[in-house]
Parts: C-alpha cells; sequence; structure tokens
C-alpha cells in the first residue's frame, strides 16, 4: 500500500536523497581521493554499497507491505446505539453482536465507528490511512505508513541499517582525515570540495544516527514490554506480561535464526494472533 500523504512522500525523498548522497560523497571524495590505489578502498566501496542495498529493500518492504488492515465489511452495520451511547457499548452487547455478525464469541473485540467494523485486541484507528491497523504502534512519515503487525521488521531492518550506513560513513570520513595520504591531491578548490561534502555527510549521519538510535531502542522496548506505543499512550498496559522476551522478538522478527533477522527477505506471519475471520452479512 502507499499513501498519497504529502509529508510521507516528502520524507521518502529524503531518505533516499541523503542515503544517495551519502553513497556519492563517501565513493567520489573520500574512496576516490584518499583509497584509490588500495584494496581497501574497494573493500569499503561493496560494504558501504551492500548496507546501501539492505537498507533500501528494508525500506522499500516497510513502505509497500499491507502493515496489518482490517477488510471493512461487504456492507454497512448499523453503529446507532454506538454513536447514541457516551460511553460506549458494553463487552456483553458486543460479544453478542460479534456472535451475531461473525459466528464467534469476541468478548475482547471492539468497535471503530469509523470504519464501522468490529476489530479484534490491539487493532487501532489510523487517522492517516483512514483505517483500523492490526497491532498498529504509530503511522511513520519515514515510510509513509503505518507500522503495524505485518511490517514492523521491516521498519526495524530499515532503522537499524540506517545506524549502521551512518556510523559507517562518520567513520570512513574519520579515517580519511586521520591518516596520512600521499595520494591526495594538492588542488586547493578540490581540498575544498572535498572538506565541505565531508562535514555536510558527517552532520547529516549524525543526525540520522541519533534520530534512528532513539526509534530503535523505543522500539525494542516496546516489543520486549510486548505494549505498543498506541497502547502506551491509552496506558492499557502490557497485553501479555509474562512471555519471554526472545518469543516475543521471534513473533516480529520471525521463527528463523536470530543471524537470519536482519534479512529483508520474508515476511512474518505472528502465529499467536486471532487470523481474520470473513464477514458474512
Amino acid at each position: 500500500m502507499f499513501l498519497k500523504d504529502p509529508c510521507g512522500v516528502c520524507c521518502i525523498f529524503v531518505t533516499y536523497l541523503s542515503v544517495f548522497y551519502a553513497d556519492y560523497v563517501i565513493v567520489k571524495w573520500v574512496v576516490l581521493q584518499t583509497m584509490v590505489n588500495s584494496l581497501w578502498g574497494s573493500f569499503n566501496v561493496v560494504m558501504f554499497n551492500t548496507v546501501i542495498f539492505f537498507l533500501c529493500m528494508a525500506h522499500i518492504r516497510a513502505v509497500v507491505t499491507d502493515p496489518g488492515t482490517l477488510p471493512l465489511f461487504p456492507s454497512k452495520l448499523d453503529f446507532s446505539d454506538m454513536h447514541s451511547s457516551e460511553s460506549g457499548m458494553t463487552k456483553t452487547v458486543l460479544s453478542r453482536s460479534c456472535y451475531f455478525f461473525l459466528g464467534c464469541d469476541y468478548v475482547d473485540w471492539t468497535v471503530c465507528t469509523r470504519c464501522e467494523i468490529y476489530r479484534p485486541p490491539r487493532a487501532h484507528h489510523c487517522r492517516i490511512c483512514r483505517r483500523c491497523i492490526r497491532r498498529m504502534d504509530h503511522h511513520c512519515p519515514w515510510i509513509n505508513n503505518c507500522v503495524g503487525e505485518r511490517n514492523q521488521k521491516f521498519f526495524l531492518q530499515f532503522l537499524i541499517y540506517v545506524g549502521v550506513l551512518s556510523t559507517y560513513a562518520i567513520v570512513l570520513v574519520g579515517l580519511s582525515w586521520l591518516t596520512e595520504c600521499k595520494e591526495c591531491s594538492l588542488d586547493v578548490p578540490l581540498k575544498q570540495a572535498r572538506i565541505m561534502h565531508s562535514v555536510i555527510l558527517v552532520l547529516i549521519s549524525a543526525l540520522f544516527g541519533m534520530f534512528v538510535s532513539a526509534i530503535l531502542v523505543d522500539q525494542i522496548q516496546a516489543i520486549v514490554t510486548d505494549e505498543t506505543a498506541v497502547e502506551q499512550v491509552q496506558n492499557q498496559g502490557p497485553y501479555r506480561p509474562h512471555k519471554p522476551k526472545m518469543t516475543l522478538l521471534s513473533e516480529v522478527f520471525g521463527r528463523e535464526h536470530p543471524l537470519l533477522w536482519l534479512l529483508p527477505c520474508s515476511s512474518t506471519m505472528r502465529k499467536l494472533d486471532t487470523p481474520l475471520i470473513n464477514h458474512h452479512v
């Protein structure tokens, strides 16, 4: 899914502009100026672009993957009792309604009066996507999408790769200036251009590195405490308080070996979530 949200589109443009600018500076102004005749330079070009490749793959998958959008009912339901009540529908009434429309008795399901659907536990409505999202954490403009049940893995991978790329860029720029370079051009305008691009890249890398690090820590904390950002704001408390941390992490990253968690390949389906039910009304 791709939203036509101006803020989200601008954030995506800024993301790729920054990434490709970093690649341009590292290749042209760092490697080709200071490491052109060494295998160390070729190695860094390959490694830096490998990180960029994984970053772009993770970002694209976070952008286009459905975060867990709940399907709408094929026909409108009568929520007049819900709209007229100040406190909303009681769990008893909701349970009876779920049984009538869905053929099941889910007392923990709630009602979204904007989508006019019944939604399972931990699903929340996004005002930007204008839909209810399963296990919604938050809406992120940097991926122009919600972070939910099905794409949180790719969002976390994106954050990790941005942090790695930012650190890698700062280290390479630092080494290029701390190490004596006998092959560097003595041309003053060329040297000034290298200084300018290096300073800009360090500032951008430091800014993005600190930003994604803070978000990544917050995301990991939310996973191991089993409490999304929406639930923290609503002060709902942990959903399943006594699960092992590795189990909670594997529900997001997948059941494969933890060493494979950073590969933006297969999608993850949370086995313990209530499956979506075909709505027949």
